[in-house]
């Protein structure tokens, strides 16, 4: 396949996976190994991660705008980032501490990915299934400060390839009584330093290894994530708060059934 036309296709899935529950590495990683697609010090698919935060930011810089210039007056709003910065706490420990692992380990290991991507599907169908019918929590802002660290534990799960973040932070919120639309908004707005972070981090740690030779592949697959993923997170906290997130976990279940059979015949 034109390396052109495999970099947008890797590009679309990443704005289609990356903001809702169904492991967008966990895409991406299979897609890679089914399509013979490697780039160096995995180049590519740390930059069009970039195109999905960037989406991510320009959708929320209103609210964060507004966030930050209430803080200066108003607790609710100082309240809120906190909120934020303590659930973004564990993923820093843990990350740094198990990055080498997860990134020369867990990444090359299309098997695990499969496995995690059909298990996380059933948990998330349960999960969805017995969320209560009445939350204690619908505002993703005003979240108790226990119950989003504890939602930043759950995020930490995602560090194994095939689990999701959006997933593991989700399913957690729901676990502890946040509304399904609330629960995706505190996942997008946590996943805000997360990506940030991890980017940032994997591209210094991986400065040696970076390969912009192929700027063409690299351009066409950061445009169609930027693109892609504004239309998702724009759609998917409508669609949750109206139909919920078992669509998500049949989708995770399809998926890595049909990858896992393709990896047990030899592909």
């Amino acid at each position: 396949m034109d390396t052109t036309i495999t970099a947008a296709l890797l590009g679309l899935l990443e704005g289609l996976t990356e903001f809702i529950p169904v492991s967008s590495t966990g895409h991406l990683l299979l897609a890679g190994h089914f399509l013979g697609f490697n780039s160096a010090g995995r180049t590519f698919e740390v930059v069009i991660q970039l195109g999905a935060i960037l989406a991510l930011i320009s959708v929320y810089a209103v609210k964060v705008t507004r966030l930050f210039l209430a803080a200066r007056t108003e607790d609710w709003a100082r309240r809120a980032i906190v909120s934020v910065t303590l659930a973004f706490l564990p993923a820093v420990f843990i990350g740094l501490a198990l990055h080498g692992f997860i990134k020369n380990v867990l990444f090359e290991t299309p098997m695990l990915i499969a496995v995690m991507l059909i298990l996380g599907g059933i948990i998330l169908l349960f999960v969805d299934r017995i969320a209560p019918k009445q939350p204690k929590h619908t505002d993703a802002l005003a979240l108790p400060l226990g119950k989003s660290l504890a939602i930043g534990f759950c995020q930490c799960l995602a560090m194994v390839p095939g689990v999701s973040r959006s997933g593991a932070t989700i399913v957690g919120a729901l676990l502890m009584g946040v509304e399904k639309r609330a629960a995706a908004e505190f996942s997008f707005l946590l996943s805000l330093p997360t990506m940030m972070a991890a980017v940032a981090y994997d591209l210094f740690k991986n400065r040696d290894l970076l390969d912009f030779g192929a700027m063409t592949e690299i351009a066409v697959g950061f445009a169609v994530a930027f693109l892609t993923a504004i239309l998702v997170v724009r759609w998917v906290l409508g669609y949750v708060g109206r139909h919920g997130y078992a669509v998500f976990g049949w989708w995770r279940i399809i998926v890595g059934t049909a990858a896992l059979t393709a990896l047990l015949l030899g592909f």
